[in-house]
């Protein structure tokens, strides 16, 4: 588990490479991806007001991931069964990797502590990273808030 106060990775740093399953039941691992650079924006769960504007948007904008030859993925600890109906729901056009045991979040930083009106719990930290064709954290976004992120990632895509 990760500490609190630990911190999530940042530009440099290699991405790990993980291999996690998907809602349409393939597998993926992060550096068969490469050379191709890839999104990954981790969320806290599906169905949650936030976290489902956030998929939507990124999934009207993966068009233009695609176009820049950039592979995009959603992230949370939500199970294969529950992506695929959050994806087949909302008509999701993109990949939501299954991340039940905490694994990813734990070696990208994102589990961290979190307070609710004084309550402490640990959780996920809504982030994204932008990870290049040579597997290295190119940018990353840590406390996103909707309003312009989707376009502030695709603009640092494209520009890579």
């Amino acid at each position: 588990m990760l500490i609190p106060g630990q911190f999530m990775l940042i530009p440099g740093q290699s991405a790990p490479d993980l291999t996690l399953p998907c809602q349409d039941g393939s597998i993926v691992t992060l550096s068969a991806v490469r050379p191709a650079p890839a999104v990954l924006f981790f969320y806290s769960e599906n169905g949650s007001e936030t976290c489902t504007l956030e998929a939507i948007g990124f999934s009207a904008a993966a068009p233009a991931f695609a176009a820049a030859g950039v592979r995009l993925f959603g992230l949370s600890r939500d199970s294969v069964a529950s992506h695929a109906k959050f994806a087949g729901k909302h008509a999701l056009n993109l990949r939501l990797l299954s991340d039940q045991h905490g694994v990813a979040c734990q070696a990208f930083g994102v589990w961290q502590q979190k307070n609710l009106f004084g309550r402490l719990y640990m959780g996920v930290i809504r982030s994204t990273f932008l990870i290049d064709g040579a597997g290295l954290i190119a940018k990353t976004w840590s406390n996103v808030r909707l309003k312009g992120h989707v376009d502030a990632v695709l603009a640092a895509a494209q520009a890579l």
